[in-house]
């Protein structure tokens, strides 16, 4: 009996550890205590110093902290829409994960993978706060402090070897506090071109579980694995300095930045039409770049000549060489009345390459349409010399891959010592906007720019005292600008007649020595003679 009694005590134990432990994981899923109370609700004032700490997570951030705003507006928005945020938020769901869940059937033995049942529930996320930050770049950033306590219902049923699984998702909750830059900010619905989100800390995510009716995450130690893994993962994806950018708009074709100068060199022209009484013509030509509403530059004009000659050179500032072209249009002159034309010729940029110079011999035409029978008669030909130079930040894109003798930073490099010492560039002055600009008598403020005798300035904004330009100004130099100072002054003008006409706001002297070291400075400037005026001003230097 000894060796029979053994051999069932080891049985018992054999079987008697798993049955107990699966019963008891089905006392604990399945039944629920019946001894949970109602909580009690009591006024701050009441609670002692150990309880109040205890609640210090849970009291908003704008409660704790003056730079964060309370945005009840924004709950109640969401809130309202959220009936349809969510089937909008499940519907792309579906359609995202549709293409990977294709990938898996058929393999595995796997028949289908499918929502049951997807939807968000009816508790919607809430703002706790939201920090925006000032930023003197043309972006927008913002840190929300977000908390869910959702109630989804999200089923996913496999279907594996005949058998039916499920696996439901319950009793989410996310805590997050990201950054979301909203960047560049374009004149274009909606307003920026793409949004790049970051986390500031590791979030904190709880849900629960269940595979076939069970809750997976009670199996000690699971959970705990879960939520470390999942905290670990994001972080390491999504965590400061990780970002995650998602594009909205193209913003290259919305922001084109200029990337080099084009070398026109109008030659002569030959055979032109006669247009004064006399047999002749007082030819000129006009050259611009499609897409650009800057003044067209003019060459000069050449009296009682149908053959004339103007080895005149001019440079064009250029921001997108594969879609832009240059525009010539010849006219001749007349002391009264409009200017007749003579013809017009355009010439694709994407036909120059870098650095190379190339001559053109173009028939001239009445205008650029094809199926024109006017475009048949003979207006003579123009003569031009073309060379397209990038800048020393675009030579990269604009070059073609250089051989194993010279690295590319080396060669970069090499040429950025070469033109800081001699090279030509332009100047780019960007006008943001101004603050608490107060005239005496008036407030219509306009930027004016005064550089090397030139003169530009912005449009007129009519009574504000913070007015918002966004205007761009470009100035072609030969030479470096060491040791130079740009004049900004914001000026007001009142229409009609009045004694005090026009007005001063405030001015700022730039040096231009930063500009030319950094490649760019983007800063605010308190205005000279000015009580509190500030402005806004980006200046860049590019070089060839």
């Amino acid at each position: 009996m000894g060796f029979i009694g053994s051999f069932f005590e080891i049985i018992g134990f054999a079987f008697g550890i798993p049955i107990g432990l699966f019963l008891g994981y089905l006392l604990f899923i399945y039944f629920e205590p019946t001894d949970v109370k109602e909580p009690i609700v009591r006024p701050l004032y009441e609670l002692d110093a150990n309880t109040l700490n205890d609640l210090l997570a849970d009291i908003p951030l704008w409660v704790k902290y003056s730079d964060y705003e309370r945005v009840d507006w924004l709950n109640k928005f969401v809130c309202d829409m959220w009936p349809y945020l969510d089937k909008a938020i499940c519907s792309r769901i579906r359609s995202i994960a549709a293409p990977i869940v294709a990938e898996y059937i058929g393999k595995f033995h796997i028949e289908s993978i499918d929502f049951e049942s997807l939807t968000l529930g009816s508790l919607p996320p809430t703002i706790n706060g939201i920090k925006v930050y000032d930023s003197n770049e043309t972006e927008l950033v913002i840190e929300p402090v977000i908390r869910w306590a959702a109630n989804p219902n999200i089923i996913l049923v496999l279907k594996l070897l005949s058998l039916r699984i499920t696996v439901q998702l319950v009793d989410l909750q996310i805590f997050a506090a990201p950054r979301l830059t909203l960047k560049p900010l374009v004149p274009s619905f909606p307003c920026f071109a793409s949004i790049v989100v970051s986390l500031m800390e590791k979030p904190h995510i709880d849900f629960g579980l269940k595979l076939l009716g069970g809750d997976i995450m009670a199996i000690p130690g699971l959970y705990r694995f879960v939520q470390e893994t999942i905290k670990r993962e994001v972080g390491r994806r999504y965590l400061w300095p990780q970002i995650l950018e998602i594009p909205i708009l193209d913003s290259s074709i919305l922001l084109k930045k200029p990337v080099g100068i084009l070398h026109v060199k109008v030659i002569r022209a030959v055979k032109l039409l006669k247009m004064d009484f006399l047999g002749t013509s007082d030819p000129y030509v006009k050259l611009s770049l499609t897409g650009e509403k800057l003044p067209a530059k003019k060459t000069t004009v050449k009296m009682k000549k149908l053959n004339p000659e103007w080895n005149e050179e001019f440079k064009l500032v250029v921001k997108d060489p594969e879609s832009q072209a240059l525009q010539l249009h010849v006219y001749d002159w007349d002391k009264v009345g409009s200017h007749d034309k003579l013809g017009m010729q355009v010439v694709p940029l994407k036909l120059l390459s870098p650095h190379e110079a190339k001559e053109f011999t173009l028939d001239l035409l009445k205008n650029v349409n094809p199926n024109d029978p006017q475009n048949k008669k003979r207006r003579g030909q123009i003569m031009v010399e073309l060379t397209f130079k990038p800048f020393i930040e675009d030579i990269d894109r604009f070059n073609g891959p250089l051989d194993g003798s010279m690295k590319k930073e080396s060669m970069r490099r090499r040429a950025q010592d070469e033109v800081v010492s001699n090279g030509p560039g332009v100047i780019l002055v960007t006008v943001r906007g101004a603050v608490d600009v107060e005239g005496k008598d008036h407030n219509n403020p306009y930027a004016r720019i005064l550089f090397r005798g030139e003169r530009r300035k912005t449009k007129m904004l009519k009574k504000t005292r913070d007015p918002s330009w966004n205007e761009e100004f470009q100035f072609m130099l030969e030479e470096v600008p060491i040791n130079e100072k740009i004049h900004i002054e914001v000026m007001s003008k009142r229409s009609g007649f009045s004694f005090r006409h026009k007005e001063s706001l405030g001015y700022v002297d730039i040096n231009l020595t930063d500009v030319v070291n950094n490649g760019r400075i983007n800063e605010k400037y308190n205005l000279i003679e000015s009580k509190n005026g500030v402005i806004h001003i980006e200046i860049q230097w590019n070089t060839i």
